[in-house]
């Protein structure tokens, strides 16, 4: 075991969990969602959690066995609340939660946007939202409307996209639908 096993366990979790953080705050203010996926965060939390066990060998100082518990007990902790994450997204989309209505491309090709019809069932209301697609994972949700079903999609220019008679100039970073969550701004 290498001496810088239980240090980059810790700091791996560390890395983890800003970016849970971030993933959530992100959905919550409409911003970009940098994020890597889920699963991707799990397997992060995981790989922390294993190292920090093996850091347990680690037995040169009060800080290094501290620094390994930390670890393990974030670790856990983590990749717990994401397991539940992850079943309840599935569990969700098992029963009809989100359904993919179509993908438009602006007319050169730079933008690409993601429809998709939400249904929360007895928990929520029923809405259309709009996810700008961008490099990687990354994406941003654009629009966001309860109470329809259905989307009527037009290209203005290049840039500005008209999404049921509402529209948006994507180079400005303009969104609609959002207004509940402002408080973030």
């Amino acid at each position: 075991m290498k001496k810088s096993d239980n240090a980059w366990s810790f700091y791996l979790i560390l890395f983890c969990i800003v970016l849970v953080l971030y993933a959530l705050y992100s959905n919550l203010a409409n911003m970009w969602l940098i994020a890597p996926p889920n699963y991707i965060l799990i397997l992060l939390s995981l790989s922390a959690l294993v190292l920090g066990i093996i850091g347990f060998k680690d037995k040169r100082s009060w800080w290094t066995k501290t620094r390994s518990w930390i670890t393990v007990i974030l670790s856990g902790l983590t990749s717990g609340m994401l397991f539940l994450i992850i079943l309840l997204t599935l569990l969700i989309s098992f029963m009809g939660g989100d359904q993919h209505i179509k993908t438009v491309h602006s007319p050169d090709g730079t933008y690409t946007i993601d429809f998709y019809r939400y249904d929360a069932g007895a928990a929520g209301s029923l809405g259309v939202r709009a996810e700008l697609d961008g490099p990687l994972w990354f994406k941003k949700r654009i629009y966001y409307l309860n109470d329809r079903e259905t989307v009527d999609v037009e290209w203005e220019n290049n840039s500005t996209v008209s999404i049921n008679k509402r529209s948006l100039d994507l180079k400005k970073g303009e969104t609609y639908g959002y207004e509940s969550w402002r408080w973030f701004n």
